[in-house]
């Protein structure tokens, strides 16, 4: 399963996107266990990931901190499926 990179930034989000959108080409979801970095740019390459690809991406090993940014944009159930908590 292909993996984002370490690091998504405002100023690198467009990259990143098209990084994920080739990995998502050549099938299964996306590990994200290795974003250490990252600001809100980051859940706005996944959902627009999202909205191209639909229900059939999957995003594995969200970073804690994620899931609370996208909690609070209202989209962690629409990323990640509902909280664990």
């Amino acid at each position: 399963m292909p993996a984002f990179p370490a690091e998504i930034l405002m100023d690198g989000a467009p990259a990143a996107l098209q990084a994920a959108r080739e990995a998502l080409a050549a099938g299964g979801g996306l590990d994200l266990a290795p974003l250490a970095r990252f600001d809100s740019s980051a859940v706005a390459v996944l959902v627009a990931l999202r909205r191209e690809a639909g229900s059939g991406v999957v995003f594995r090993n969200p970073p804690p901190n994620l899931r609370k940014l996208a909690s609070l944009y209202g989209v962690e159930a629409a990323l990640f499926g509902p909280s664990a908590r």
